[in-house]
């Protein structure tokens, strides 16, 4: 009797761990979210400024603790990502945004929110209506003009 509840509590703990509900599959979970952020950060930092030669990181406009995964269920997760503009009156701040927003939901399936870092600009509550409008953005993106725009930031140079 004593192997049969040894051999239960083995498989139990087994179960339990292999589904994250245990101590050690808790542990896994935080480091599952970190390594998703840095693989949304390594697409986010090559975003061009679309005024000046540099990426978005060169210009300390994202860094990786900018982004930020959180766990809806085993399969969905919601991406936030805060970005600081330039200057505290960055014209391009929507456009930004909207380059972040494209390039990731091409690679993506996730929700996603994208924020201008609070207090980093003036208009930032306006803006940060705007790049989260799933219509707007996909509107913009309509325009052939902005289209390109876009795709100039998010494509690497040759």
């Amino acid at each position: 009797m004593e192997r049969v509840s040894g051999l239960l509590s083995w498989t139990l703990s087994r179960v339990l761990w292999l589904s994250g509900f245990s101590e050690r599959g808790a542990a896994r979970q935080p480091r599952i979210m970190e390594e998703k952020a840095l693989e949304i950060y390594d697409l986010i930092r090559t975003i061009r400024d679309p005024e000046k030669p540099n990426t978005l990181e060169e210009l300390e406009v994202v860094t990786e603790s900018c982004v930020e995964v959180q766990e809806i269920n085993e399969e969905d997760y919601l991406v936030i990502i805060k970005f600081t503009p330039t200057v505290p009156h960055c014209s391009l701040a929507t456009l930004i945004g909207k380059c972040s927003n494209v390039l990731l939901l091409l690679f993506f399936s996730f929700q996603l929110e994208i924020y201008i870092s609070e207090g980093t600009h003036s208009t930032e509550e306006d803006i940060n209506k705007q790049i989260n409008d799933k219509e707007r953005v996909a509107a913009a993106m309509e325009n052939p003009n902005l289209r390109e725009i876009v795709e100039q930031c998010v494509l690497e140079p040759d």
